[in-house]
Order: structure tokens, then C-alpha cells, then sequence
């Protein structure tokens, strides 16, 4: 008895199992910042800090301190004029000398400064990634305080004991400070739109599926990678599979595209109509009438019916969604389609004279301009669909031919313009991807990239 209930046990596991494999949500796009792109955002933030200090500035103290023979008022110690991250340069507007008052100005230089903190990485419930900083510590280990204007000779003798309050004074007052600014970056990585959208039609969502993965030399990010249709957020009737990125750390960030991201853009351009394109009778005409040897008896009936009468139209339309395919070196698409010949006479409506399905098979080229991923195809094979008996029929083939020229003359430029648009790439704000190189592996794309810190007040400053 005690056997059949394990095995029930083992049974019902089983058949549970899957069920919770299968609610498993896997990228569309995964990003790697590697060692090399950690330790260039690390240089990247301290120029990003720069700015925020010399805008909002260390708070002012005042206080005083009395020496053996000698008590010194520090009226106001104005932190407001910061040149360097490492060495930090202040005025002091006034200070006091026994009970006569005499005003000058005042260099402090700060070094040794040491900073360490926990940043906890983690994903908010709309997908935006979140940063928290935790356990800060800084320590400035040495001040030096240069005195000029009046009495700036007897101030400088005594300006060794007046530097160990000031370091007492920042070392306490520097990690909230720094906390608050974390605050206000988490607020702005929190407002950053995960959601892009490419006209009025498409949205692309790029949310955080899950909180960073952390390792000890990279900090891998998983994104959803899905288009929608404006208006309509269900999700394709297809799942991302999972894959893997290589194991390199040359470049500072690599980026996966997967072939569930290009299936999602292929099926949900596919629903908007956006792959169907009409050629009207001018650009038609260099295709019919200019290569007329060509086109078949059926053709030349069109051309001389249609073309010289009255206006002809040719309707390329997909009847399905593109099928991608990503091999290695190899990435394919092939169009399934229908192309219609149409004529529109005078104060009528268009009527249907050919209607014949085909399959394109096309590559699609690739480069990283900017931002954005673009694509381009040209086509390797025009098939028209049909029984196997009719291939042999030499005006079936040259019906291929001549459809086939007026695709690579006519559509796919077309196609081709639309596409310059490209995919936005995910980047940080104020990131520019350089040096950007891509590969297609089996299942998805791979994008390795190092990055360039562009903040808006370099730009401003120095025309970039």
C-alpha cells in the first residue's frame, strides 16, 4: 500500500512538474556588463558626481575651534566651488581673530578620500530596475587649508589645528549627502520609459523581468524583448527559449537579441500591415513595359490593356508572419505573400486581374548605427506557390522572373527605408554605444559593444 502511494506521489510530480517549467518567463534580450564595463561606470560616475556636487554643493557649517593661545571663529565655510572629484578646493568668506575681525579667502584641499557602500540592485513591480545604496561609509583621511589676504601669514601658521575639525565636521556630514543623491539617481533610473514606441503602431517593451544577476565579475540584466500593438498588450502566441551568452569579457557590454524578439516584431508587424506595400503604374512600368521579352504573353496583354489605359497597381501583401531563422553567420527571413494585380478605371472601384501566392527567401544584413540595431534584406530565391505540375510551364517561370525583379527594384527598397528606422538598442542614459561589432549565433543575435559616458553638461561646455 505504502508503494502505491509513492508511486501515486512520484505520478502526480511528474505531471506537476512541467506545468511549473513551463511558467517559466525567459528573455527576449539579455545584457552583460562585464568586468571592464564595470570598472569604466565606475570612472563614468565619478564624472557624473562631479556636476551634482558643484551644483548642489557641500552644506555650509560654521563653528569654532580654540588653540592654546588662540580661539578661531570659522564664520562660514562655503562649499560651493568644487574642481575635482580627488581634490576638493572651497572659500572660506570670513573668520576671526581674537576680537578683531579680518575677511580673506582660503584654499582647502582634501585628499585620501575613501568611499565604500553596499548598492543593492533589485527590479520595481513596473519593471524598472531600482538602486539602493546601503551601508555607507566615507572618510576624508587629509585637509589642508592655504589662508591669503590680511594676516594670511599668522593665519597659515595656525592653520594645521584648525583642519582636524574640518575633517571631523565633512566625515559626518558626507554620507547623507551622498545617500540623498542616490535617492535622487533611483528616481531618475525609476522615470526612465521601459516601454518604446515606433509610430503609432507598435510598443516594444523592454522591463526588467527579474532583479540583476550578480556576479563576481559581471552583472547580467534579463529583459522582455516583446512588441504589441498599440492598444493590445497580449502577448504573441509564441514563448522565448532560453540561451546562453558566451563567456567573454573583452568588450564592456555584450547584448543578446534573441529569435523571440525578431518573432515578436515580425508577428506584430505583420498585424499592422506594415510589410504590405502597393506599386503604383509609374513604378510598375520600368519593370513591364521596359522589359517586355520577358514577361510571358499573359504580361504583355496586362501592359497593353491596363498600363496604357488605365491605371495598374501590384499589391504585395504577407499572408502570414515572416519566418525568422537565426543560424550561425546566417540570418533569414522568408516572407510568406500574395501578390495582386490591380486596376482602377475612372470613377470605379479597383478590380483584382492576377492573384498568385509566393515565398520569398531572404538575408537580412545588419549594422549597429548609433543606437539602433538596423536591418536590410535582400532577396536570395522568389518561388510562386502552386501544384509542382504548373513549375515546368515556361510562363509560370517567367511570371517568377519578372515578380522577382520588381521585388528587388521595387519592394524591398521600399521595405528597405522602413527598416532604416532600426530597433533602439537598450542603453543608459547619457550612454553611447562605441566600437560595435555584431555576430549571429544559432537562436539569437550578439552585440558587443564598449560604452561612452556623454553627459549633457560636457555637450553644453564644449559643443559635442
Amino acid at each position: 500500500m505504502e508503494v502505491e502511494k509513492i508511486l501515486v506521489l512520484c505520478g502526480c510530480f511528474l505531471l506537476w512538474n512541467p506545468l511549473i517549467q513551463s511558467t517559466q518567463v525567459y528573455p527576449g534580450i539579455k545584457l552583460r556588463i562585464t568586468q571592464k564595463g564595470l570598472d569604466y561606470g565606475m570612472q563614468a560616475g565619478m564624472e557624473a558626481i562631479e556636476p551634482i556636487v558643484k551644483k548642489n554643493g557641500i552644506p555650509d557649517f560654521k563653528g569654532s575651534e580654540s588653540l592654546e593661545f588662540l580661539k578661531v571663529d570659522y564664520v562660514d565655510y562655503n562649499f560651493s566651488k568644487v574642481f575635482s572629484a580627488k581634490t576638493l578646493k572651497v572659500d572660506v568668506c570670513a573668520f576671526c581673530l581674537m576680537s578683531s575681525r579680518a575677511e580673506g579667502r582660503a584654499a582647502l584641499f582634501l585628499a585620501e578620500i575613501f568611499f565604500s557602500g553596499l548598492i543593492n540592485l533589485s527590479r520595481s513591480d513596473t519593471g524598472h530596475p531600482t538602486m539602493k545604496l546601503e551601508d555607507c561609509y566615507v572618510r576624508v583621511g587629509h585637509a589642508h587649508i592655504s589662508f591669503s589676504g590680511e594676516f594670511s601669514v599668522l593665519y597659515n601658521s595656525f592653520a594645521e589645528p584648525m583642519e582636524k575639525p574640518i575633517l571631523k565636521n565633512l566625515n559626518k556630514k558626507l554620507c547623507p549627502i551622498i545617500m540623498d543623491r542616490f535617492e535622487d539617481i533611483n528616481a531618475n533610473i525609476s522615470s526612465l520609459e521601459v516601454v518604446t514606441k515606433f509610430g503609432e503602431d507598435i510598443l516594444l517593451d523592454y522591463s526588467l523581468l527579474e532583479p540583476p544577476e550578480i556576479t563576481q565579475s559581471s552583472i547580467d540584466l534579463n529583459l522582455k524583448g516583446t512588441f504589441y500593438q498599440v492598444g493590445n498588450l497580449t502577448d504573441p502566441p509564441f514563448q522565448p527559449v532560453p540561451f546562453t551568452l558566451p563567456d567573454r569579457g573583452d568588450s564592456m557590454l555584450y547584448i543578446g537579441i534573441s529569435e523571440y524578439f525578431l518573432r515578436s516584431a515580425s508577428f506584430t508587424y505583420f498585424l499592422t500591415g506594415a510589410f504590405n506595400i502597393t506599386l503604383t503604374t509609374k513604378e510598375l512600368s520600368k519593370h513591364l513595359i521596359q522589359n517586355p521579352q520577358g514577361i510571358g504573353s499573359l504580361f504583355s496583354q496586362i501592359a497593353e490593356l491596363y498600363i496604357m489605359s488605365q491605371p495598374l497597381m501590384m499589391r504585395v501583401l504577407t499572408t502570414e508572419p515572416p519566418v525568422v531563422s537565426l543560424e550561425p553567420n546566417n540570418f533569414t527571413l522568408n516572407i510568406p505573400g500574395s501578390v495582386v494585380m490591380l486596376t482602377k478605371p475612372k470613377n470605379a472601384t479597383e478590380e483584382a486581374i492576377v492573384s498568385m501566392d509566393f515565398v520569398a527567401s531572404t538575408s537580412v544584413g545588419l549594422a549597429i548605427l548609433g543606437q539602433k540595431l538596423i536591418c536590410s534584406l535582400s532577396l536570395n530565391r522568389f518561388r510562386l506557390s502552386g501544384p509542382e505540375s504548373n513549375r515546368s510551364s515556361i510562363e509560370v517561370l517567367r511570371f517568377e522572373n519578372i515578380l522577382s525583379s520588381i521585388l528587388h527594384f521595387g519592394v524591398f527598397p521600399l521595405a528597405n527605408a522602413r527598416l532604416q528606422q532600426g530597433f533602439p538598442l537598450p542603453n543608459p542614459h547619457q550612454i553611447s554605444l562605441v566600437k560595435s561589432d555584431i555576430e549571429v549565433h544559432k537562436g539569437f543575435l550578439l552585440v558587443s559593444t564598449d560604452l561612452r559616458y556623454d553627459p549633457l553638461w560636457k555637450k553644453q561646455h564644449f559643443g559635442g
